[in-house]
């Protein structure tokens, strides 16, 4: 471990206009570790309510080099993202100081430990990290510039850590923003339904490659500053692997929920602070769960859930975005009239197949007026219907690319906004099954309808996944249309035996007319977009072939041997075994 010494104050201070930027001010926490942080403020003396961030991507990267395509695309889709700006501080997932300090707001950027210009051992949301971000918080609402209320605002990571540092009730936090961020560690992030994700392979490694402290040139320079983004020490590749912690090794040795999981996922309950929860219905590896689940479990009185749809960052930007933070942040950081009393308490942009965006306003989530409507499963036709089936009947696929196909032909148009879930009889040849359902939409002439999702440009309606194992339910948190799994024992299935499962399927909203079909697919894999397919094929240069379920895949061998994963799955319908689809109605 290399030893660190604390300089009295920032590495220098600019002032911008009617803006003070403070760059690289030190924050020592209670072990003596020293953050580092980025400070925008206003000029003009006074104290002023304070966004704070703190996050592992290097505050002093700019957004338009660290996804330099990501933000083209982002700026082409709503180009009033650069209206009003300089671009000139704009970071990744983060609000911009030239639209946030002129209107009376400090914005301060921690890099968190072992992360950008903070030194230490690097520990995704360890208690540690939340523990540091708990006294940055601290820190920020008693500086003399300040005014004592301090805000939460920014997308993904940022959210993530501010479902949990709000749990330990900072006295000094007012609100937080929560944009498209997961709430819980195992659930919505690591073991999808208990099935393990090798998303944050790719996500550990962009940070540890990109943004660990140490990292000296490799990191890149600030290019305001000249500063290195990831400290002024070089450390070698063997330094580097030893000040942080193997993330996907641990998480690979914690297959069931315990105490490593629940350090990482706290009791929302707990949250006092108001919040305004913002998520992606088309964020289905990462970016939806965690946003209705932490809209429900947070304890403050003062909460308010806000869906939308499009890309990971493009409306956090866009004005649709702007506007609600600074509602939001404007009555509870200022006391100003900004409307926000007339806000409902869950506002939800709604999907049509043809692009169209609609909207549904209610006073809680799930609506209240949605009619919980069941679809019965019939192994016989491979269809869906509101009446049971009467007859008998199963089918059957072998290996990991099997699948059942069940599809119902509306009679009428049908609106949908709210939890999915199913409830499936199953038999399996190998002692256990890992299910992966895929709610998909056809139109009249076959075709799929897909969305603009938050990772990926073809995602389905919804989807849900479940270790057959894990099937077991936690009877006070789970409802019918939203099973929970405590995912802390594996049950092993018995060959041949016949067994309900409870599978959740994360939820949507969709509206579809008459005469298109809705599909439920049950299958031993990932979902594809096979039009996506032929076009990644097509393009073999291409970085990342994203082809429908974007980074979030289930593919590790070692996770899923096809001894135990890949044998013969038989799912049963009929008057014994009423396999069906929960979906949420929403009435005319």
């Amino acid at each position: 471990m290399i030893k660190h010494t604390r300089p009295d104050g920032p590495f220098r201070i600019d002032v911008v206009g009617d803006m003070t930027v403070e760059w690289d001010v030190p924050i020592a926490v209670d072990d003596g570790n020293v953050l580092r942080a980025d400070v925008f403020r206003p000029t003009a003396p006074g104290n002023y309510p304070v966004i704070l961030t703190y996050g592992p991507y290097g505050k002093g990267k700019p957004f338009q080099v660290y996804q330099a395509e990501s933000y083209r695309t982002m700026v082409a889709m709503h180009p009033d993202i650069t209206e009003g700006t300089s671009e000139a501080f704009q970071v990744f997932e983060l609000v911009d100081p030239d639209k946030w300090v002129p209107d009376g707001y400090a914005l301060v950027r921690v890099d968190s430990r072992g992360s950008g210009r903070s030194p230490g051992f690097l520990d995704p949301l360890s208690e540690r990290e939340i523990r540091d971000m708990y006294e940055c918080i601290e820190w920020a609402g008693t500086q003399p510039w300040s005014n004592g209320k301090v805000g939460l605002n920014g997308i993904s990571y940022f959210a993530m850590n501010a479902w949990q540092v709000a749990t330990l009730q900072p006295p000094h936090l007012a609100a937080l923003v929560a944009w498209e961020g997961a709430a819980d560690w195992y659930r919505d992030v690591i073991y999808h339904g208990g099935i393990y994700t090798t998303f944050e392979r790719f996500w550990y490694g962009a940070i540890a490659g990109g943004a660990q402290h140490g990292l000296g040139e490799r990191g890149g320079r600030n290019p305001i500053t000249g500063q290195l983004v990831c400290g002024d020490e070089t450390l070698t590749a063997e330094q580097l692997a030893a000040n942080r912690v193997d993330l996907v090794a641990v998480d690979r040795s914690h297959p069931l929920i315990d105490d490593y999981h629940r350090a990482r996922t706290r009791d929302l309950s707990r949250i006092t602070a108001a919040v305004l929860s913002a998520g992606n219905w088309g964020g289905l590896g990462l970016h939806l769960r965690g946003n209705t689940r932490g809209f429900e479990l947070a304890g403050s009185a003062e909460k308010w859930l806000a869906m939308h749809d499009e890309t990971h960052f493009s409306l956090f930007y866009a004005q649709y975005g702007l506007d609600l933070q600074k509602r939001f942040l404007g009555h509870f950081l200022k006391g100003e009239d900004t409307g926000w009393d007339k806000q409902p308490r869950v506002h939800l942009r709604t999907r049509h197949p043809d692009g169209r965006v609609g909207e549904h306003a209610s006073s809680d989530w799930p609506l209240p007026e949605t009619r919980w409507t069941k679809l019965y499963l019939d192994a016989a036709d491979g269809s869906m219907s509101p009446a049971p089936s009467t007859g008998r009947a199963s089918t059957s696929y072998t290996g990991k690319q099997g699948r059942a196909w069940f599809a119902y032909l509306l009679p009428e148009d049908l609106d949908v906004a709210g939890p999915v879930a199913a409830r499936l009889y199953i038999e399996s040849s190998t002692p256990d099954a890992d299910l992966f359902l895929v709610l998909r939409a056809f139109r009249p002439d076959g075709s799929e309808i897909t969305f603009l999702g938050a990772n990926d440009p073809h995602v389905p309606i919804s989807q849900g996944w479940l270790r057959a194992s894990h099937r077991a339910l936690d009877p006070e948190q789970s409802r019918p249309f939203l099973p929970v799994h405590p995912h802390d024992r594996a049950e092993p299935l018995e060959p041949g035996t016949i067994y309900a499962v409870d599978v959740e399927i994360l939820p949507t909203s969709l509206n579809l007319p008459a005469g298109y079909t809705l599909a439920l697919d049950v299958q031993a894999h990932d979902y594809v977009h096979p039009p996506a397919v032929e076009a990644a094929a097509a393009h073999p240069d291409l970085r990342v072939a994203f082809t429908g379920s974007g980074p979030f895949l289930h593919n590790d061998p070692s996770t899923r041997p096809d001894d135990v994963y890949a044998g013969t799955l038989t799912l049963h319908t009929g008057p014994d075994h009423r396999s069906h689809l929960i979906i949420p109605v929403i009435p005319d």
